[in-house]
Order: C-alpha cells, then structure tokens, then sequence
C-alpha cells in the first residue's frame, strides 16, 4: 500500500466565497475556473482512510464536484461559520456508512459544536434526520493522536484572538485561519515537503496571514512546496501566481497535492 499522503482541496475561498454577492471586480466577474472559491475545506488520503477537515457551507456541492461518497473521519479546526455549518450534509455519509461519523476537535470546539448543532444530540423521531456524530476530543498536548488509524499532529495556532487547529500529516501541514504560530508549534511544523497557509490578501488583516506575512512563514520552515489557501477576491489566480516565487503558489478548488508519508 502506499504511503503517499493525498490532499484535496475541496474549497480555498473566504468566509464570503468567491465570488462574493453583489460583486463585480474583475475576480468575481472572472470567467477562470481558478477564480471561483467555496469556503474552505480540504480531504486528506492515507493508506487507504479518508479524513475530513471542516464543513463548509457548500459541503454538498464540494462532496459532490469531488465525487466523493464515504469518509472515515471528520476533524475540525474551529467552529466559525464558514468551517462548519455544512455540517448536517453529513447526513449522506452517514447511511453511506451505515452509522456515526468520528469527529475530532479541541474540547473548545466540541462544545460549541454541541451548542449550534443541538438538535444532532437531543432525542429526536428516528425519521427526523439530522447527523449521526461520534464526538472525540483532541489534546494538542499530548502530543500525535490517531484519526481512525492516521497519524495526526495537531498545530495549536491563533485566528485573532481565537485559539484554533491546524494539522500535519507527516510531511505535509494545513494550516488555514491563522495570523500567527506560537514559537511551539513552529517546532512542530520543521521538515515540511508542503504546507498549506492561509494567505487571504495582500494587504494586512487583524486575523489572517496577508500573502507577505505567510511568505515570511514558508521562508523560516522552508517546505518544497507551498499553497496558499483562504483566499479572497483580491487576489486573481494567474497574476498573483505570477508575482509569487518558486515553489509557492495560490491553491485552487480541485488542486490535489501528494507527498510521501
């Protein structure tokens, strides 16, 4: 079997998608596919198991462009509304299953999971149809942890002021919603072949990398590769990649990146 770690990158767009309503820039009046961004969500292949990370708003839609029909796992970075409220989509992948879906995420996330998705753990009829969940809790500090058989290490990052996940899976990392890595999880990022970065304008945000800052970043861990994700429609696909140095590029929906293991 080989041990090559897949990823797919299901949506790499803001909280708003690209393009954005009401809009009419040259981005979201583009007529490149590269242009148009769901909210964000990736699907990470190993040995055979499937994982995914967050649930979009446009999960069906994804799921689906994707061709993708069964998962053995969820985990989740954070509960902002553009990572979760797909989250009843789950709904198919539980009779595809034939039964819950695991689903890791901080004691912070699972909570809140708990709290906007209430309806998922009250007793409801059995035709009512909602989520079928199997709820883990991830201890960063504890260091690696196995999603159903993967090996995972957990990336504490910040979002703002917001305490959220990012994820390594031996040689390639995701790390999307950040403005910044504390001086730990930089030790836990070393010896990367791709790393995946928010990376969401040029210009600078309260709580996302701008692309300047997220270059900063890959320059210190110094990866093979770099794919910038998280992107809004200020960056148009073709230029930026242009301005862009070696070895780094903007993601696109339906960009599939693999590495050894």
């Amino acid at each position: 079997m080989s041990d090559s770690v897949r990823l797919e990158f299901l949506g790499t767009g803001t909280s708003n998608g690209v393009p954005v309503v009401g809009c009419h820039c040259a981005v979201c009046t583009s007529d490149n596919p590269k242009n148009q961004r769901y909210r964000p969500s990736v699907v990470v292949d190993w040995r055979g198991k499937r994982l995914l990370i967050d649930t979009p708003p446009e999960l069906r839609l994804q799921l689906l462009r994707a061709r993708i029909s069964y998962l053995d796992a969820l985990l989740y970075t954070h509960t902002h509304a553009d990572h979760l409220f797909g989250l009843d989509d789950i709904r198919a992948i539980n009779q595809l299953r034939g039964g819950p879906l695991p689903v890791y995420g901080s004691v912070e996330t699972l909570e809140r999971l708990r709290q906007q998705f209430y309806y998922v753990f009250v007793a409801t009829p059995a035709a009512g149809g909602k989520p079928s969940l199997d709820l883990r809790e991830i201890a960063p500090l504890d260091g690696p942890f196995q999603a159903e058989g993967v090996p995972v290490q957990a990336v504490p990052i910040m979002h703002g002021s917001t305490p959220v996940l990012g994820f390594r899976f031996g040689n390639l990392a995701y790390l999307t919603d950040t403005n910044q890595i504390p001086e730990s999880s930089f030790q836990l990022l070393q010896g990367l072949d791709i790393l995946v970065i928010d990376a969401l304008r040029e210009a600078r945000h309260p709580t996302h990398f701008s692309v300047g800052e997220a270059l900063e970043v890959t320059r210190r861990l110094r990866p093979r590769r770099t794919y910038f994700t998280h992107i809004c429609h200020d960056l148009e696909h073709e230029s930026a990649n242009q301005r862009l140095p070696a070895g780094v590029e903007v993601a696109f929906d339906g960009l599939v990146v693999e590495t050894q293991f």
